[in-house]
């Protein structure tokens, strides 16, 4: 998986074979991981994460939300 952003003890990026999906962000840490769609902002799929930890982590998808979105395009194209 590449490597977009390591924030918070979490890892986020994509998984090469999601371009067919929508514009997306996977995160892995602290014994879980999830998946956030972009544009907007939202739950898409987690594993192993509490309320709380979802809460972060979607502070900061939501933070670093334009520049995921740019790095999807440029990965998987518009």
């Amino acid at each position: 998986m590449p490597t977009w952003l390591r924030e918070r003890g979490y890892r986020f990026g994509i998984i090469a074979g999601d371009c067919l999906e929508r514009p997306h962000v996977h995160v892995i840490g602290h014994g879980g991981a999830a998946e956030w769609w972009l544009l907007p902002v939202g739950l898409a799929s987690s594993r192993g994460y509490n309320r709380r930890r979802l809460v972060e982590i979607e502070e900061i998808v939501s933070n670093h939300e334009t520049d995921f979105h740019e790095r999807w395009t440029s990965f998987c194209g518009p």
